[in-house]
């Protein structure tokens, strides 16, 4: 029998939520240039699934990787883990 396997997690902030049942979110990743020796800082989006549309723009949320659930997403929302402000909510649109 199979043990659990460990999965990833990323935290990232939500960009949008226009979709049913689906969040767009932006991760950040920060690191050194191997050449340069600057610390360069990328962003990446990925879809992730939110079974109770309770995503909203600005929120700071963590996922999991899971299995495909459709042709772009293979994330799913674990918590919100800070809600956005309504200033923050008038940016990210």
């Amino acid at each position: 029998m199979k043990s659990a396997v460990n999965k990833k997690t990323l935290t990232g902030t939500v960009v949008s939520n226009k979709m049913d049942k689906t969040a767009v979110i932006k991760v950040e990743r920060r690191f050194s240039h191997p050449t340069l020796k600057k610390v360069v800082k990328t962003t990446k989006r990925y879809k992730v699934h939110d079974e109770k549309n309770e995503c909203q723009p600005g929120d700071f949320v963590s996922v999991c990787e899971t299995r495909p659930l459709s042709k772009h997403k293979r994330w799913r929302l674990i918590q919100i883990l800070k809600r956005a402000t309504f200033a923050e909510q008038g940016q990210a649109q």
